[in-house]
């Protein structure tokens, strides 16, 4: 079985886990109904309408 010969150094560990990590950018999409930028798959923030169903009562004043 192969035992590595010298232990490797923190730097180095570190460096080969770190290569991994990386951070997407959201999805952000047209609303179908008032046409504002939202996260993908989430309810509107503005109109309160997920897809074509209205999920959060919004006033008329908002």
């Amino acid at each position: 079985m192969a035992v590595p010969k010298r232990r490797t150094s923190k730097a180095r560990r570190d460096s080969r886990r770190s290569a991994n990590w990386k951070l997407s950018i959201p999805g952000i999409v047209e609303c179908s109904q008032c046409h504002e930028p939202k996260l993908a798959h989430r309810v509107c923030k503005h109109c309160g309408y997920y897809g074509k169903t209205q999920v959060i009562a919004k006033a008329d004043g908002e």
